[in-house]
């Protein structure tokens, strides 16, 4: 068995899979509201060194050498991903149904074909009905949606629309002179942000959760702008071309390995015979 060939195969595995998270990154750099992924790539070492008091065999003991000698031949893998969920920039566009959040841990609500979802993407839109939606066409939930299962009804597209920081929507026609409060954005803030998984068209599932609750003064809603995504995209590059070495790396050990070796092998079998 040649371990090095496999370990080789392996780690460049674990970096294919992050150049399509690299890529997919890259991908949404223009996406509102979209939040970068990231791969954490494990190795023996590391977790040795976070564990090395709980080996399963006792330190220092010619056993607990066979098992550190055979554990350091496995390769490196990816053990786990998240999400960046920090806020990226502010992009002001005066459109009255632009909204971004200044905190990292709320999100707005949404109803869709699979249930409820959350999303920090806030550039909706009035459709055909004077509903709020998004640009999936996804209606914007308001902060009272479970207890009557309403929507947010803009009125007319003559009506003035102005939204505080806590997301209380308050509407003006042509012909009024106040504005009169109407419905309230649900802002959410989820208990445990790990748990957030996302599903496509910048939407985030939590959980099993059934219902959410909308905080009463979230106090981060700004309207007329929208929170670009935090994608670093000098950063993206930058790691597309570490982990593009990386595979380049691993098929020359690849290479080495069945190659190099191999005829190494044969050649001094074949003098011996």
């Amino acid at each position: 068995m040649q371990t090095g060939y496999y370990a080789s195969a392996a780690g460049m595995v674990a970096q294919f899979n992050r150049l399509d998270t690299i890529s997919n990154n890259l991908a949404n750099v223009n996406t509102a509201g979209f939040k970068e992924d990231n791969l954490v790539v494990g190795d023996f070492m590391r977790l040795y060194k976070e564990a090395r008091d709980e080996l399963p065999i006792e330190n220092q003991t010619k056993e607990g050498a066979q098992f550190l000698n055979r554990a350091m031949t496995k390769s490196p893998q990816i053990v786990d991903s998240y999400t960046d969920f920090s806020v990226g920039s502010m992009q002001k566009t005066d459109n009255t149904l632009d909204f971004a959040l200044s905190k990292d841990d709320m999100f707005f609500a949404v109803k869709t074909p699979q249930g409820v979802r959350l999303t920090r993407d806030g550039s909706f839109s009035m459709n055909d009905e004077g509903k709020l939606v998004t640009k999936q066409g996804y209606e914007v939930l308001p902060a009272d949606y479970y207890q009557g299962g309403n929507s947010i009804s803009l009125g007319t597209q003559n009506s003035t629309v102005n939204v505080d920081k806590d997301g209380q929507i308050s509407t003006n026609s042509s012909n009024a002179l106040t504005f009169t409060p109407s419905s309230k954005l649900m802002i959410v803030q989820p208990d445990n942000k790990s748990l957030l998984k996302k599903e496509g068209d910048n939407l985030f599932a939590y959980g099993d959760s059934a219902e959410f609750v909308g905080l009463e003064n979230s106090g981060a809603v700004t309207q007329g702008f929208i929170e670009k995504s935090n994608v670093n995209a000098v950063k993206m590059m930058t790691q597309m071309i570490e982990t593009n070495r990386l595979v380049g790396m691993y098929q020359k050990a690849m290479s080495a390995q069945m190659d190099d070796m191999n005829t190494e092998a044969i050649t001094k079998i074949a003098r011996k015979s």
